[in-house]
């Protein structure tokens, strides 16, 4: 469905919770949804600077500026990447220090000997008139195994509060990679943004010294969780069994030992939903949702969501709010948007708390949620 920035804005109102479980803060609340942009080719990721602009990549390997609300020209010095299948440039993150730096920070699907795999650079963004470009760009991180396949990349992006770097990444759809800890893939990465191995990074026997947690199909979204400091991730399952999980440092998710999917062919996969030695997920989906993209609302603009999760489906074209209570606990799911745009990609919470979509559409689009008078 292809909407132009020229239409005018769609309010829709929702009830936050069901009867029953109704908690304190729940009212019905009026959301305004603008298309911001539009004519993007598959959009990624995205990430704002601290100017109020925002930068997204688009999947083929097109970087751009959104600036006062108009698409700038691709941005130069992009790397070449393996656009195939699920492959190509992913996602985005600004550094921290971006106003002193002017770093930024990508994931994508590197070509090399043997096929593709994640890989993340480093470079400085260099604006000039009506221009941008990359310099000095810098791989950090390249997943030491590459394969011809083309799915199951992951990769998000985030940023710790110590200035560490999260990168996840997918198992490649080979999913034993996920349990074999000399492999990157399937995995919670965590190093320096000079792509060093921190020194507190965990250390059990066995495992290369980058890997922060193993045992991931395809991990899609990531964030931070403001209340905790906590990395939170979704990742894709294969029949049921997408999940949220707080990967912690050392710990083994489990696919494809265990799961709540399963097999495309109907057979089960690995032993079951537990085993020990194999962590349990916060939350999970059956039947999937595809999940791409999460946030935690931490905003100012709809203060009923706070500390809520906010997920992106690309499978059912949605945007679900999962209610946290004081405790982290999930609980209710309510749908903020239902169909109206596409494959959600990914979910931003923008300074102003706004709520900002990728769908991930050929012709794709920058959506904001913001609350209606």
């Amino acid at each position: 469905m292809h909407i132009s920035k020229q239409l005018a804005t769609a309010v829709f109102s929702f009830i936050l919770a069901a009867a029953g479980t109704l908690p304190a803060s729940a009212q019905s609340v009026g959301i305004d949804a603008d298309v911001i942009a539009d004519g993007l080719q598959n959009p990624w990721g995205l990430d704002f600077l601290p100017d109020g602009n925002a930068i997204v990549t688009e999947r083929p390997g097109r970087m751009r500026l959104l600036i006062d609300g108009a698409l700038s020209d691709p941005i130069g010095g992009v790397p070449k990447v393996a656009a195939r299948g699920q492959g190509g440039l992913l996602d985005v993150a600004v550094s921290p220090r971006f106003a002193d730096d002017s770093l930024i920070f990508f994931s994508f699907s590197e070509p090399g000997p043997g096929g593709a795999g994640t890989a993340v650079a480093g470079a400085k963004l260099v604006r000039e008139g009506d221009g941008s470009r990359l310099e000095d760009v810098k791989t950090i991180f390249s997943m030491n195994r590459k394969t011809g396949t083309t799915r199951h990349f992951g990769s998000r992006l985030v940023f710790a509060s110590d200035g560490t770097l999260f990168i996840t990444t997918g198992d490649r759809g080979e999913g034993e990679r996920a349990q074999d800890m000399q492999d990157h893939a399937g995995a919670v990465i965590r190093i320096n943004a000079d792509g060093s191995v921190p020194a507190d990074n965990p250390k059990p026997e066995g495992w290369l010294p980058e890997l922060w947690s193993k045992g991931h199909r395809n991990v899609q979204g990531a964030t931070l969780d403001p209340a905790t400091g906590a990395l939170l991730t979704v990742e894709h399952g294969a029949m049921g069994g997408d999940e949220i999980n707080r990967p912690e440092a050392g710990k083994n998710y489990g696919w494809p030992v265990i799961s709540y999917g399963q097999d495309y062919s109907g057979d089960k996969i690995g032993v079951g939903t537990e085993a020990p030695g194999y962590e349990q997920p916060l939350h999970y989906w059956d039947p999937s949702i595809a999940p791409s993209g999460m946030a935690v609302y931490d905003g100012a603009m709809f203060p009923e969501w706070k500390g809520d999760l906010l997920v992106g489906s690309l499978k059912f074209a949605y945007l679900a709010r999962l209610d946290r209570n004081a405790s982290g606990v999930i609980g209710e799911e309510t749908k903020l948007i239902d169909g109206e745009y596409g494959r959600i990609r990914d979910v931003n919470v923008a300074p102003d708390g706004s709520v900002w979509l990728l769908t991930d559409e050929r012709d794709g689009a920058i959506i904001c949620l913001s609350r209606a008078d």
